[in-house]
């Protein structure tokens, strides 16, 4: 599995979220890379594109819902990590 890392771009963020740019970072991370493996454990051929949809979820789900419901994920990231899942089926 890649080495997942969400970044925040502080350009235009507002001046809470840059204050809290590095945790938010961390906290971020810590749940796409937690759902990457909840997802790689629990995969059964599933396409990239529901592969990838999952991720969001379950990262989202383990997040407070006010990030979670703020979080705009790098799409081409996810999907990428969801091409690693399914490529390390086959």
């Amino acid at each position: 599995m890649q080495e997942l890392h969400v970044t925040i771009d502080p350009d235009g963020a507002d001046p809470a979220v840059q204050r809290l740019q590095e945790p938010l970072e961390a906290q971020l991370t810590s749940a796409l890379q937690r759902a990457a493996e909840v997802v790689e454990d629990d995969y059964h051929g599933e396409s990239v594109d529901e592969v990838s949809q999952r991720l969001l979820e379950v990262a989202r789900a383990s997040l407070h819902p006010d990030i979670a419901g703020a979080w705009l994920p790098d799409q081409r990231e996810l999907r990428q990590a969801a091409e690693a899942i399914v490529s390390d089926f086959h």
